[in-house]
């Protein structure tokens, strides 16, 4: 079972790391203070500002700032400013047994899933792919801010994870399975391929989405994974959106999901907003949740927090 983080609340102290790529020191200033506007109190890392080029600093110099805000019992929730490459190269410098005695909510998405999904293989921390720092700004749609607060701020039982009401999930691969949720990123989960902090997803739930790619490089993504064998035992599979992605030969993201893991076999609900889309489901992962290609649900089984 995963380890939980406390629940969020009004007035706790959320820490503002950047791990991978440098965000403009404006952007990271307004975004923060529209949190303290919510009511919560802001820190930021060390090298919060840093830039190195396409880098955030030195990877040792980023895996500080974490290590930094998990040792600080003062912080409730540790906010990514943005993704961006470079935060694989971090997880050298990580203590997991540290990280490990002290859950705190991480939220995130983009390359910031590498670090999530490592952190709940090493450290069997529960955390979210949900709102960065980038994304708490008031033209920030209302179902995003009410999937992050209710993943975060209360420990609720069991809940559906739902899109909007125009957006209904869809089931392409009949089926219902249980077991639990890793994913995210495809870039991002196919660069752990061959290296220490290759994800096992064995038994798992798969949760893929993708950003900025033509249709036939995600094609090459999701070969490298199926010949690594990555979906051979997953229980079952979720597609997220692929944002921005354009056509290649014909081919749109729902056909290859058609052609590609239609084929597989596998329980296959699509469709879920999430990630780098507009809207933005509060996905955990590490939690244990019911994929129903049947009936078309995703239902998260267990609280996301304590």
């Amino acid at each position: 079972m995963a380890n939980k983080p406390a629940a969020l609340q009004q007035g706790d102290t959320i820490g503002i790391v950047t791990l991978g790529s440098p965000l403009d020191p404006a952007v990271i200033n307004t975004r923060a203070d529209y949190l303290r506007s919510l009511g919560f109190n802001v820190i930021f890392g060390e090298n919060v500002y840093a830039q190195d080029g396409f880098l955030a600093g030195s990877a040792e110099d980023r895996a500080a700032d974490l290590m930094r805000m998990f040792n600080d019992d003062s912080v409730k929730m540790i906010l990514p400013s943005r993704g961006g490459v470079g935060v694989a190269g971090i997880l050298p410098f990580l203590d997991f047994d540290v990280i490990k005695q002290n859950p705190k909510i991480l939220t995130g998405y983009s390359d910031i899933t590498v670090l999530q999904n490592v952190l709940y293989q090493y450290a069997d921390l529960l955390s979210f792919q949900s709102l960065l720092l980038i994304d708490f700004r008031p033209t920030t749609p209302d179902y995003n801010f009410n999937q992050f607060y209710s993943a975060v701020s209360a420990p609720i039982p069991s809940k559906p994870l739902t899109n909007p009401p125009e957006d209904p999930l869809i089931s392409l691969v009949p089926g219902n399975v249980t077991g639990e949720l890793i994913g995210g990123n495809i870039t991002s989960f196919v660069d752990t391929l061959g290296t220490d902090y290759e994800i096992d997803t064995s038994g798992k739930i798969l949760v893929l989405e993708e950003t900025h790619e033509p249709i036939n490089t995600v094609y090459r993504y999701l070969s490298h994974l199926k010949e690594a064998g990555a979906f051979e035992q997953v229980a079952g599979i979720i597609m997220g959106e692929c944002t921005n992605c354009e056509e290649a030969y014909g081919v749109s993201y729902d056909g290859l999901i058609e052609s590609f893991i239609v084929p597989l076999g596998k329980p296959l609900i699509t469709n879920l907003k999430t990630a780098h889309g507009f809207y933005k489901a509060a996905v955990p992962i590490g939690a244990n949740v019911n994929l129903d290609a049947n009936n078309s649900t995703i239902t998260i089984l267990e609280p996301t927090v304590s």
